[in-house]
């Protein structure tokens, strides 16, 4: 038996879970997510607990089992309490703005990036330099902190570029460390 998937999935009192046919919706303060369950796994809702179970013990449902079950609780932490990404971004003249639903971003680029956040993302600009990425999709705030990041990947030499806030860049010599080996 999965480990996680047979665990129970407690629902807060601000969230409300609906079951329409094999579609899960979720609903809550931050918002509305819903997920497909495949026909391997069966759902249900008693006294504010969720339970994920599987038909048979094939391949596929037990490989289902522990991703559905997660899925879903992170569509309830989603609603209730919301996900977060920070970024950093490292460099003389590298910075970052929010103008409505877009982030501006000067990055050394002979022009400036602009980027379209999705429906349902929201981005917070502190000092011009941490980017705080929010939403109630897990997947999709994941998502869009890696396509910002990959706007100017941190590079091993100074550290320049956009990196998450609890990453550490390796650093490498320069040419000058080179030297001292001979």
């Amino acid at each position: 038996m999965s480990r996680i998937g047979k665990q129970a999935i407690a629902v807060p009192a601000n969230v409300k879970v609906a079951l329409e046919g094999k579609k899960v919706k979720v609903t809550g303060p931050q918002g509305a997510l819903e997920v497909s369950v495949r026909d391997e796994i069966s759902v249900e809702v008693k006294d504010s607990q969720i339970t994920v179970k599987r038909a048979d013990d094939s391949r596929t449902a037990k490989s289902l089992h522990g991703l559905t079950r997660t899925l879903i609780a992170n569509m309830v932490k989603g609603t209730s309490e919301g996900f977060q990404k920070k970024l950093d971004i490292v460099g003389v003249g590298y910075k970052a703005e929010v103008q409505g639903n877009s982030l501006n971003l000067a990055l050394g680029y002979s022009h400036p990036v602009k980027y379209e956040l999705p429906k349902g993302i929201s981005a917070a600009v502190e000092k011009q330099t941490a980017i705080t990425i929010k939403g109630a999709d897990k997947q999709l705030v994941g998502q869009v902190a890696a396509d910002i990041r990959a706007f100017r990947k941190p590079e091993p030499y100074k550290g320049k570029g956009i990196k998450y806030a609890d990453e550490v860049i390796r650093r490498k010599a320069g040419k000058a460390g080179k030297a001292g080996g001979k």
